[in-house]
């Protein structure tokens, strides 16, 4: 039974006024004992005064108006977003956590240890010798680790100008690549989804400073030809990057660095469960080989004779976030991967398998390719996949991501994560199999349960409204 009943009802848009809709008591400021100039200076200001029983309310009800993975399952595919445990935020708001970023290394001996505990699981977790945790976000982690390459490349004498990029690729990718200063050649998909071998052999000179690949990719599957890939861009002096996006797929059963991978970087909060960045504060470690570690950015963290030092690498590109990263949110991934440990990664693993295999055969639409691992991009087919997600929006779940990869027509690319258990899955399916069967009306007229009906995207976007002003 989904969700949909208890949830949601029909009739007009919710409405929760603004705090100053509710209240717009005027009070006298300023004035001649103001220390700010005139100009700087109000006479008066309409402010709230509201109860604190009026203010808790007024954000609990915002709250339940908005969906969040507390709420129930968030199937973006790709994007990843898992529910964080709660017991990670209890120890990142430790007092015995907080720590300057300027305090002597002999002070800190607590915080770098753990920080180097970190380097070290990473590490581990994918076959790295060496670990930076200062990028704040995965997108910088990929740009911090283009750089790396970069100046492996100049001081080498290496006169690359390239860098090799699936279609099939997250846009950050191609992004990267131009930031860096390099000219993107893009590689199209083999009839099987993976990467078409024939076209690599063709892109690959001497000119290819990189090839950025997820594995598994964006549709699920896991690359068969990785270790001849990683030969092929190896023998014309390229480095093989791996975008970490996938990594929760092969937690304890496969690391890029065995698969010839040079250089990768660690989304947490796609699979350590740390907050998704969103703007706000984030983490992208980024892994090299050992070839490549004197390029990571500076300071790294290392255990002495002395306890925990930092140092800077002999040749770095220099900082790209202050102290060693967002250190609250470190903190969480290191909670997690030390909560679960070997075992509990090996089954997060199987069961992010698991999970989107069986919600894969559960659901009526075309599922091309497979079998998958983490993830699967299901095609609408002559429907508009994004109108299915709207219909979907009216059974109480959150729909996938649409209209991407491009490889899939109509994709509704979907990651229903390791969390999930059985019952919730099949909520999934059913309104995936509702809104697919649904008449054409009714999948125009969606959503109509939600706190906000069918918005009109065309005329948001052409006329935006970018500020609020009182309506007097």
């Amino acid at each position: 039974m989904i969700y949909e009943q208890a949830r949601y009802t029909e009739g007009e848009d919710k409405h929760e006024p603004l705090l100053s809709e509710k209240d717009d008591t005027t009070i006298n400021v300023g004035g001649d004992d103001s220390p700010l100039p005139d100009s700087l200076t109000r006479d008066e200001l309409s402010l709230p005064a509201l109860s604190e029983p009026e203010i808790a309310r007024h954000y609990t009800r915002l709250s339940q108006m908005n969906w969040s993975i507390e709420s129930g399952p968030y199937p973006l595919g790709s994007c990843t977003m898992k529910y964080n445990p709660k017991f990670t935020e209890d120890i990142a708001a430790d007092p015995s956590a907080a720590i300057h970023p300027d305090r002597r290394a002999e002070t800190a001996q607590g915080n770098l240890g753990m920080l180097y505990g970190l380097q070290e699981f990473l590490g581990t977790i994918g076959g790295m010798d060496a670990v930076t945790l200062q990028p704040p976000a995965g997108a910088a982690g990929e740009f911090t680790g283009i750089l790396v390459a970069k100046a492996y490349h100049e001081a080498h004498g290496n006169d690359k100008s390239e860098v090799i990029i699936p279609a099939s690729a997250h846009g950050t990718n191609f992004a990267t690549a131009a930031m860096a200063g390099y000219e993107v050649v893009e590689l199209p998909s083999a009839e099987d989804g993976r990467v078409d071998v024939d076209a690599l052999e063709a892109a690959v000179s001497e000119d290819t400073a990189a090839l950025m690949l997820t594995n598994p990719n964006t549709v699920g599957l896991f690359e068969r030809d990785i270790v001849e890939i990683a030969e092929m861009v190896h023998d014309v002096g390229g480095l093989l990057y791996y975008d970490g996006a996938n990594l929760n797929a092969l937690l304890g059963r496969g690391r890029p660095g065995d698969m010839g991978f040079d250089i990768m970087h660690y989304n947490v909060h796609k699979t350590f469960a740390t907050p998704h960045g969103g703007g706000g504060p984030g983490a992208g470690p980024v892994g090299v080989v050992e070839k490549l570690a004197p390029y990571l950015p500076s300071p790294q963290v290392e255990q002495t004779d002395n306890g925990f030092e930092l140092f800077e690498p002999e040749q770095s590109i220099g900082k790209v976030h202050g102290f060693s990263g967002n250190w609250l949110v470190l903190i969480k991934a290191y909670a997690y991967i030390a909560r679960l440990g070997d075992e509990g990664l090996l089954d997060a693993s199987a069961k992010a398998v698991l999970n989107a295999n069986y919600l894969a055969s559960q659901i009526d639409l075309e599922v091309p390719y497979g079998p998958f691992h983490h993830e699967f991009a299901a095609t609408a087919g002559d429907r508009d996949a994004a109108d299915l997600a709207k219909r979907m929006l009216d059974f109480g779940v959150h729909p996938p991501t649409t209209k991407w990869p491009e490889m899939v027509p109509e994709a509704m690319l979907t990651e229903p994560t390791e969390i999930e258990n059985q019952a919730s899955l099949d909520d999934l399916a059913e309104a995936f199999n509702i809104a697919f069967g649904d008449s054409e009306d009714a999948i125009q007229q969606a959503p109509s349960r939600t706190t906000a009906k069918r918005i009109d995207q065309a005329s948001a976007a052409r006329n935006p409204r970018l500020s609020w002003h009182r309506l007097k």
